[in-house]
C-alpha cells in the first residue's frame, strides 16, 4: 500500500518532469498615475509598472541593491525590450488619471543577458543548461542552518554549489536530479519551502 511519502516523492519528481526547469519571470504591480492628459499618464503608468516589476521579479535572482541602482538609471526603452508579454486589469481613466493593475512577464534569456551586461551578480541560470536548480535559502540560526543544510546534502549524495551569501540568506544551485529528495529531506528536518519552477525557496 502506498504511503504519504511515496505519493509526495511522486508529485515531485512529476512537476519536475512536467515543468523542467524553465523559469517564468511574472510580476504585477497596481499603478494610479496623474498626469497633465489621461494618455500621458498611462504613459508614466507602464513606465512605473515595468520598473516595479523588473526590480521585483529579479530581486530574488541578483543583488539587489546593484538591481535597483541600474533599474533606476535605466532608460524606458531598454526596460521595455525585457518585457515579453504584458496584459492589463481593471483598467480605469479619467481626464488627467490612469490606474489599472498590469501584468508583466520578462524574457528571462534577454533579463539574463541584460544584467550580465551592466554587471549586476546574479543567479538566473541558463535556459539551455537544464541540469541545476536555484535554492534560495533563509537561515535564523546561521552555524546551525549550514550545517544542517550541507549534512541534507551528504545524505542526498550532492554537493552544495554556493553562488552568494549575504546576510542570512544563501543561494545555492543543485542538480535538477536531487530536487525531490532534497525537498523531502529539508521539510522532515522542518524547513517550510515554496517552489516556482527552477527556484526552491526553504526558510525556518
Amino acid at each position: 500500500m502506498l504511503n504519504l511519502r511515496t505519493i509526495f516523492v511522486g508529485c515531485l519528481l512529476t512537476m519536475v518532469c512536467v515543468a523542467g526547469h524553465a523559469v517564468e519571470l511574472r510580476g504585477v504591480a497596481d499603478v494610479n498615475v496623474t498626469s497633465d492628459t489621461a494618455a500621458i499618464a498611462k504613459d508614466m503608468a507602464f513606465d512605473e509598472a515595468r520598473r516595479q516589476i523588473v526590480i521585483d521579479v529579479l530581486r530574488q535572482y541578483a543583488d539587489v541593491d546593484v538591481l535597483e541602482t541600474v533599474v533606476k538609471g535605466a532608460e524606458n526603452s531598454e526596460l521595455t525590450e525585457l518585457i515579453a508579454i504584458s496584459s492589463i486589469e481593471g483598467e480605469r481613466t479619467s481626464d488627467t488619471t490612469y490606474s489599472a493593475s498590469i501584468t508583466m512577464v520578462l524574457d528571462a534569456d534577454v533579463a539574463r543577458n541584460w544584467l550580465d551586461n551592466k554587471g549586476v551578480h546574479h543567479w538566473l541560470t541558463d535556459e539551455s543548461n537544464r541540469d541545476v536548480f536555484v535554492v534560495n535559502a533563509s537561515l535564523s540560526d546561521k552555524l546551525a542552518d549550514w550545517a544542517e543544510l550541507n549534512q541534507i546534502a551528504r545524505n542526498q549524495n550532492v554537493d552544495l554549489d554556493t553562488k552568494s551569501i549575504s546576510g542570512w540568506g544563501v543561494i545555492l544551485e543543485l542538480p535538477v536530479s536531487a530536487r525531490a529528495g532534497f525537498t523531502i529531506a529539508v521539510r522532515d528536518a522542518g524547513w517550510k519551502y515554496a517552489g516556482s519552477e527552477g527556484l526552491l525557496r526553504i526558510w525556518k
